[in-house]
């Protein structure tokens, strides 16, 4: 009570008062009091999402107004993950920016399930995204590319200097993986799975820059896409295919099925579908 008071520049009693004539008008208690502390109920939790939703559309509204006459002066708000900080949304945002210098980026590096969930709710209205979702009754999914999932050892490994290796190769390799509930863990272990092996996950990272820390280390191996190393590599590392199984995920972004896009972010949006389509045609 007291940090929303000096947040709004008004007496603590005042929020008080405030909180007490809501819970009247609704005829639900949204906190539960005990002493000095306070915390939300049940019921509070859920009205507190509804209510950042709605501040939400009210923003988006206001850029929308702000943007309506110069979609190329407004503001992308973008979220995205690790694995694709380093290459492709530098790569992404240079090329845009090129077209369209004066568009600002108000960037947001999340997990994986909570960049579902802040389109969701709108603290974002596209998301970079790997692998890429299936559509639902709120999110539009589009699939941009497909990439390759490389093996990254030490560079003084045994196998470092193949053309190639096979996934089962690494059978008896000390594993270093994302930590639980991240899709690329999911990817890896389950294709090990299906080629008779659990892998031995000896350390556990929360991103990519650490993974690679770890093997640079000698500390074990381990399976990242192919977009995190380029250029990237550390120098006491090597990234190196793997022939069989074709070990892949898919990139692309995420938007809300229930909102309309804001213009600049609707500018940005076709921009990227765009520019991966004419730099696979390139490639190919």
């Amino acid at each position: 009570m007291t940090e929303a008071a000096e947040a709004l520049h008004v007496a603590q009693s005042a929020v008080s008062r405030q909180i007490v004539n809501l819970e009247k008008t609704l005829g639900v208690d949204l906190f539960i009091r005990e002493g000095r502390s306070i915390r939300l109920t049940a019921i509070g939790s859920v009205f507190l999402e509804h209510m950042e939703r709605a501040m939400n559309v009210i923003e988006d509204a206001k850029q929308i107004i702000e943007e309506y006459t110069d979609p190329e002066r407004g503001t992308v708000h973008i979220g995205f993950p690790s694995t694709l900080a380093t290459y492709m949304m530098p790569t992404a945002i240079s090329a845009f920016r090129k077209q369209y210098p004066e568009v600002e980026f108000d960037l947001h590096q999340q997990s994986y399930v909570n960049l579902s969930e802040s389109v969701m709710k709108g603290d974002v209205n596209i998301a970079l995204i790997a692998p890429v979702p299936q559509s639902d009754d709120k999110i539009e999914s589009t699939i941009l590319f497909t990439e390759n999932i490389v093996a990254l050892l030490p560079v003084n490994h045994s196998m470092a200097r193949r053309d190639f290796i096979y996934l089962t190769d690494l059978r008896d390799e000390p594993f270093i993986l994302f930590q639980e509930q991240s899709m690329l863990r999911n990817i890896v272990i389950e294709h090990c799975k299906k080629h008779g092996f659990s892998p031995n996950v000896a350390f556990e990272a929360k991103d990519i820059d650490a993974i690679k820390g770890l093997v640079s280390a000698g500390l074990g191996v381990s399976l990242v896409p192919e977009i995190t190393v380029i250029h990237q590599t550390h120098r006491s590392t090597t990234a190196i295919p793997i022939a069989k199984p074709n070990v892949t995920r898919t990139v692309g972004m995420i938007v809300p099925k229930e909102r309309t896009l804001l213009p600049t972010e609707k500018l940005f949006y076709e921009f990227l579908k765009e520019f991966f389509m004419r730099l696979e045609k390139f490639q190919v």
